[in-house]
């Protein structure tokens, strides 16, 4: 047995509390090496009294990556502690006992020592990560507002083009506004979503509002207060969250807090807003708008127009923190978005969930992390990230075809082991965004690919997002070609894939429970067939998916009634590029 690959850590997402008084307990193995994980466990104060070692609880073997397996189980204590240990059998039939201590022999004399336990010392529910329940439930839309519509001509700013004339550079307006959106609510709710991400609607130079002038105003090109305020409480009528974007990481060097900086060097007053490593100052001109060098201030990548911000700063912290409530306070809205939030620190982060946590119940709060997240999603900073590591895994194998099919399960599966179960259900998963190229254009323009991988992506656990246009099959490269102005115009829509739109999110929202709960079973993958399997089961009920990622149809026996399909024939076969979801009972 190879026990250097065995790992557990207490307090974790490998130990945590899932509901008021029940435990989740996870360990981890090398893969294929064991056959049997028994946990041993009991009060913590009664291992001598109860011997409680000798009544063992067998663990699940869950999930499977590359190089681990993943042993799961559910238990609860009535004293709300708990000691615990593992008993692990290899295949070759050795023994060994895992606990705090380490590897010791499977044998009474080490198992009766309280000390070799792990411990969970009280089942306290203050610190249990609890996830807003209706996030579960939702469908996000996302819009960047400057290109959704424009309702109101008279707020246009100066050198506004006609909408959708051209494919837009990166210093292009069109007139979006939030009038626009208002128009459209109808729009989305004939579309199904019931929650509205927006990118940055407060004043701002740019059209993309991530270089903030004032956290405290919407942008005049957009609209004003009354204005969100009305957007707001019809969203709400019609049971639609609202989710704004804020950008805490750096502010725009057009703040009035930057120029005093610009003007008065190091006697600013807000000198120590932000991450001056030199007076003045100063830049060099890159190659672009948002490109610079022997920059001598601290910046978001290299773009010299987002300075930094040092939230480490008593007067920043209050300053942001104030922000963080009075939207929450006076406009009703239920979620944070958070920009570029893993380079902001712990610190401040866990001031904010304090903030927002009192100024509203069941507040969720999203990071933008492009990467493994699990410092921040302990319970004490952020609900959820944008789960771009998730779905990088999906369409890697699905649309890029750049890894493979175990690869792709393997990523799938350990990044479902990096956090707990709550946080699983509420992960923010994306096929495209404002930052990336869209899904259909990394399709190659294949709207069958594009409906598959949609479709297996509303199959995980966490909540889909939609970003604007999908439903009609635009298109658009890289930033800013992926920012093009929303086609209204119906005889430029592809109303098919609307269609197709509006069953995938009715399917998502009819069947969240199970989806966002359920188990993640890997029925088969097929590496010769190019085929998947996935069965998502939450007691007696079953939802399985059936992928073929191969070039040649397959024949398919399906279990269940269908729900969803796509390039399924009549005579049961499966296309390339198709899909059938069912359901059972």
């Amino acid at each position: 047995m190879n026990t250097a690959a065995i790992n557990h850590r207490p307090d974790s997402e490998f130990a945590y509390l899932y509901q008021k008084d029940l435990m989740h307990i996870r360990l981890k193995t090398a893969k294929n090496d064991v056959k049997k994980v028994e946990l041993l466990h009991g009060d913590t104060y009664t291992l001598e009294a109860e011997k409680w070692y000798q009544k063992p609880l067998v663990m699940e073997k869950y999930l499977t990556t590359e190089l681990h397996d993943y042993w799961v189980v559910a238990t609860s204590e009535p004293y709300k502690r708990m000691a615990y240990g593992f008993k692990v059998v290899g295949l070759d039939d050795s023994e060994i006992f895992y606990g705090d201590h380490g590897c010791f022999p499977a044998e009474k004399e080490y198992l009766k020592r309280p000390n070799n336990y792990f411990r969970m010392p009280y089942f306290h529910e203050v610190d249990r990560f609890k996830a807003p329940a209706w996030v579960k439930n939702t469908v996000w839309y996302q819009i960047f507002p400057e290109r959704f519509a424009n309702g109101d001509k008279s707020n246009d700013p100066k050198g506004t083009l006609p909408w959708g004339s051209k494919d837009p550079d990166r210093q292009d307006f069109f007139g979006g506004d939030l009038q626009g959106v208002l128009d459209h609510l109808d729009h989305f709710t004939e579309l199904g979503i019931n929650g509205l991400y927006f990118c940055p609607i407060f004043k701002a130079h740019s059209n993309h509002k991530y270089d903030t002038i004032d956290y405290f105003e919407i942008d005049p090109d957009f609209g004003d207060k009354k204005l969100f305020k009305k957007l707001v409480a019809e969203c709400h009528k019609r049971g639609i969250k609202i989710m704004l974007d804020a950008v805490f990481n750096h502010m725009g060097d057009t703040s009035p807090q930057w120029q005093d900086v610009l003007q008065n060097g190091a006697a600013s007053k807000y000198a120590d807003w932000f991450h001056i490593n030199e007076f003045p100052a100063s830049y060099k001109e890159g190659k672009d708008f948002e490109d610079a060098y022997d920059i001598t201030y601290d910046v978001f990548a290299f773009t010299p127009h987002m300075p930094k911000l040092n939230t480490a700063n008593p007067e920043v912290k209050k300053y942001l923190l104030e922000i963080a409530a009075y939207w929450i306070k006076e406009f009703d809205i239920d979620a944070w978005r958070l920009d570029v939030a893993n380079e902001v620190d712990h610190t401040f982060w866990r001031e904010f969930r304090q903030v927002c946590d009192a100024a509203k119940d069941d507040f969720y709060i999203l990071g933008e992390i492009w990467h493994s997240s699990q410092s921040w999603l302990n319970g004490d900073e952020f609900t959820a990230v944008m789960n771009y590591a998730y779905t990088d895994a999906i369409s890697g194998a699905f649309v890029k075809k750049d890894i493979t099919l175990e690869k792709m399960v393997s990523e799938i599966n350990r990044q479902l082991m990096l956090y707990r179960q709550q946080t699983n259900q509420v992960q923010f998963n994306v096929l495209d965004s404002h930052d990336t190229p869209r899904i259909l254009t990394e399709a190659k323009n294949d709207k069958d690919l594009m409906k598959q991988v949609e479709a297996f992506t509303y199959l995980q656990p966490g909540v889909p997002c939609i970003y604007y246009g999908d439903e009609f099959a635009m298109t658009g490269e890289m930033d800013p070609d992926c920012r093009k102005c929303m086609v209204w115009q119906e005889e430029d829509q592809d109303l098919d894939m609307f269609a197709f739109f509006k069953k995938l999110v009715k399917f998502r929202r009819d069947f969240a429970k199970i989806l966002s709960e359920g188990q993640m079973i890997w029925e088969n993958v097929d590496l010769a067939k190019q085929q998947i399997v996935l069965q998502r089961k939450l007691a007696d009920k079953k939802i399985i998916g059936y992928f073929n990622l191969g070039e040649n149809a397959n024949s398919l026996t399906i279990k269940g009634e269908i729900i969803l399909a796509n390039g399924f024939t009549a005579d049961l076969k499966l296309a390339p590029k198709g899909f059938v979801i069912t359901k059972e009972d």
